[in-house]
């Protein structure tokens, strides 16, 4: 019997009263908690990526220069991406992504080695020519 005037008088109202209110609340904060940490996972999972895509892009090339130049790679200080069209032929728009700009890799190789390294804020990602990789991608 209470159960059906409480009925009839929301029904009537039509308006939520504020502990329905402070419920919904509740429930989207804890969603919220749960949320947010996983959304910036998943942002740094994809910066990570594209950082070590890009390496990647740089290192194939490296290899492919080292493979028509008789094993040797070319002879770089520290060149950033912008600065490796005339070197192992990849355009800054090779490396362009959403996370990470050509700019934002660097190349310093002799002739039998080779270190990359992407740099995103304080984020680093280093490979060299025997595939050891190093660096540290931080949340936000």
């Amino acid at each position: 019997m209470k159960m059906q005037r409480l009925i009839r008088r929301m029904h009537r109202k039509g308006a939520f009263t504020l502990v329905e209110l402070m419920i919904v609340v509740v429930i989207v904060a804890i969603l919220a908690m749960v949320a947010v940490p996983m959304y910036r996972a998943n942002v740094l999972a994809a910066k990570m990526s594209e950082g070590i895509a890009g390496c990647g892009t740089i290192r194939t090339a490296l290899r492919i220069h080292a493979a028509q130049h008789e094993g040797d790679y070319p002879v770089l200080a520290a060149v950033n991406g912008t600065g490796l069209s005339s070197d192992i032929n990849i355009l800054a728009t090779d490396l362009n992504g959403k996370y990470f700009q050509a700019t934002n890799y660097s190349v310093t190789s002799a002739v039998a080695a080779y270190t990359i390294t992407a740099t995103l804020g304080s984020d680093t990602y280093i490979i060299n020519q025997a595939g050891v990789e190093s660096g540290t991608f931080t949340t936000e």
